[in-house]
């Protein structure tokens, strides 16, 4: 019990001789006037004469406390009772009724006794002082008990308060924003920090630190701590609280680099609180200040007790995360699988028996081998995407998800975020975090068709996933490591493109480590009536018709015809027919297609043109002679052939070379 600091006595100044029922009577007075137990006891000093033998009074409280109140209103507080040099008879001492552990001891040091005129005094002055005393200290403990009730209040407030903040935030980053920010507005603390288990390392923490410097702005910061021999370790394997300070710990301070890095910082000490839920150790808070007298038993017990809910929450962002994680994952599986029913390309539907695509199909077996990066070349509709597929499912990653991105049909601002993901709030409307492209593709491979239409701006971003095999997510600042095989195909020309500056060249270099070109489909002519027959039973068996061949005039049709748009033309003009065919033959609208005529037609109509427009038979060798010259020089001297002179002449090859032998023409001189 601490006597008060604001309680002023007014010497009571009494003339000689009173009676010592008058003593009483002004003690009584001065005794209306006391606020607490320690200015009651003043009321006793100066006793006049013939008092004045008392030179001090000694007051024992309940709290093991000695106060002793001198003749001149000075309080002294002491741990034990006046020993002084004088015999018992110096001391009267009076047990207050009522409150048997409290004392009043009259006390002389002067070698004098105390008369029996004294001691009736004090009798007096002891059951007078008794309810006065008892009343303050009761007061006085109503007024202390106030004061814990508002500070276990207000210790209740801030706990609900930060437990609410903390528990609203499902995000990692959200959730370590407002702990530093709550702790901070409660407690004053500079630097705080969140050590936080590391999912794609086993010994390690990802720290998220804000400090809150003096005269200085917010930083906030992410860095990587390793768990060796430091007192993050300590503090999350003990599940224990630490407090170290340099004054009494400074070897730690020297030797741990977390604590080296703080004392940069200017401070002093450090608390480390470990974060955990149902026993399972999740991370730590670190808490640290330039003074150390910031941690007080008080403080330190309620950020104990803050900290035990911090855990739940880290424990239910974790959460949140896995299942966002798993959502996503499960959503771009359907999407894939979906992708993998619709279009169930594989190697065994490369449909073939060109020399051109025999060599494709051996590229293809022996890029799939290795995990280099393949780059396919070819014109639109040559079936870029299934030699991806199959390339895929020849290798090693077959059982990992093959994830597709057309860099032409995303727009640009989105393609970042949508190739390697974005975290929460990195721009207007990111209100979750978005895995990207290559976290989807995790183990797999990645194929980015039409890749000569990506914007320069974001090429060396992916040169560096090429290169570094890592990625930073759109407003994010964590490395993410990815395990990804990158297939690209185009049907432009990069080689140009690089050189124009249209297209980086570096990753051009880097994209075109195994190229594979495509032939496109008039080059193999052979394949055609093979691919038509396939489109037809596999698109017959979707729409339920009943068709039972493809006629043969049809097949050679479709083989004369050039195909600007490749298989996928074919594909859409066979998907045309079935439509329009119930059952029976292939009902083919060849009509749709400029064909090109037959050689043996196109023989035909030139002879017949030729024997309309042939003139008279010449009367003389001369005037015959000069019309062979002039045919030939306008077939460049071609004899033979659809476009020769013999079919212009209307007379056949041989008769044509017999009569220039016999007229002395040479085709060569003409």
């Amino acid at each position: 019990m601490k006597p008060s600091e604001t309680s002023i006595v007014t010497s009571v100044v009494t003339p000689q001789n009173l009676p010592w029922q008058e003593v009483v009577s002004l003690v009584t007075q001065q005794l209306l006037g006391q606020t607490d137990s320690i200015s009651a006891l003043k009321a006793f000093i100066p006793l006049p004469p013939p008092f004045s033998p008392v030179q001090f009074i000694e007051l024992h409280l309940n709290d093991g406390v000695y106060y002793r109140c001198f003749d001149d209103g000075s309080v002294e507080r002491s741990a034990t009772a006046f020993t002084g040099s004088v015999s018992d008879c110096n001391l009267h001492v009076v047990k207050l009724a009522g409150s048997t552990l409290v004392e009043l001891r009259f006390v002389r040091n002067d070698g004098g006794l105390f008369s029996a005129d004294d001691k009736v005094l004090f009798s007096w002055l002891a059951r007078l002082v008794t309810p006065v005393i008892e009343g303050l200290l009761e007061q006085e403990r109503l007024r202390e008990e106030c004061v814990n009730l508002s500070h276990e209040r207000d210790q209740c407030q801030i706990l609900v308060d930060t437990t609410n903040s903390v528990l609203s935030h499902l995000e990692t980053d959200a959730l370590v924003a407002e702990v530093s920010k709550e702790i901070h507005r409660f407690f004053g603390i500079a630097s705080i920090g969140m050590a936080l288990r590391d999912a794609g390392k086993q010994q390690s923490l990802v720290v998220y630190a804000s400090d809150y410097l003096l005269h200085q702005s917010v930083t906030c910061s992410q860095f990587s701590l390793e768990l060796d021999g430091s007192m993050v370790a300590r503090s999350l394997h003990e599940n224990q609280s630490i407090l170290v300070q340099t004054h009494k710990h400074l070897a730690d301070w020297r030797q741990d680099p977390l604590l080296q890095t703080l004392a940069q910082k200017g401070m002093q000490a450090a608390f480390f609180l470990p974060l955990s839920f149902n026993h399972k150790p999740l991370g730590v808070l670190i808490l640290a200040h330039p003074e150390p007298a910031i941690f007080t038993r008080d403080s330190c017990q309620l950020l104990a007790q803050i900290a035990a809910r911090i855990g739940i929450a880290v424990e239910n962002a974790d959460a949140y995360g896995q299942i966002t994680r798993s959502k996503d994952s499960l959503a771009h599986e359907n999407i894939w699988l979906n992708e993998q029913i619709q279009n169930s390309d594989g190697f065994s539907d490369i449909i073939y028996q060109s020399q051109a695509m025999s060599d494709v199909v051996e590229q293809m077996e022996m890029v799939a081998e290795s995990d280099s990066t393949v780059l396919i070349l070819g014109e639109t509709g040559t079936g870029k995407e299934m030699v991806a597929r199959a390339i895929h499912k020849l290798s090693a990653r077959h059982n990992s998800p093959m994830i597709k991105m057309n860099c032409a049909a995303v727009p640009s601002s989105l393609l970042e975020s949508d190739l390697f993901g974005h975290d929460k709030g990195a721009f207007t409307g990111a209100t979750n975090t978005h895995l990207g492209r290559f976290e989807m593709a995790e183990g797999g491979t990645l194929f980015l068709d039409e890749i000569g239409d990506m914007p320069l701006e974001l090429q060396p971003k992916l040169l560096r996933v090429l290169q570094e095999r890592e990625i930073e997510r759109l407003g994010g600042n964590r490395v993410i490591p990815v395990n990804v095989r990158v297939i690209a195909a185009t049907n432009r020309d990069l080689q140009h493109m690089a050189a124009e500056r249209e297209f980086r060249g570096d990753l051009y270099y880097r994209l075109n480590v195994f190229p594979i070109l495509l032939p496109p489909l008039r080059e193999r002519p052979d394949d055609i009536p093979l691919l038509a027959r396939f489109f037809t039973q596999k698109l017959a068996r979707r729409m339920n018709r009943d068709i039972d061949s493809i006629p043969a005039e049809a097949l050679d049709h479709l083989s004369r015809y050039p195909w600007p748009g490749n298989v996928r033309e074919l594909e859409n003009v066979i998907e045309r027919a079935v439509i329009l065919t119930r059952r029976g033959p292939l009902n083919l609208q060849l009509n749709d297609l400029r064909i090109p005529a037959t050689k043996k037609h196109v023989t035909d109509k030139i002879s017949k043109m030729a024997q309309i427009l042939q003139t008279k038979a010449p009367e003389n060798d001369e005037e015959e002679r000069e019309r062979i010259v002039q045919v030939l020089r306008e077939t460049n001297g071609i004899v033979a052939g659809p476009r020769g002179a013999a079919v212009k002449l209307g007379i056949k090859r041989t008769t044509l070379l017999s009569r220039m032998q016999r007229l002395g023409i040479s085709a060569r001189e003409v």
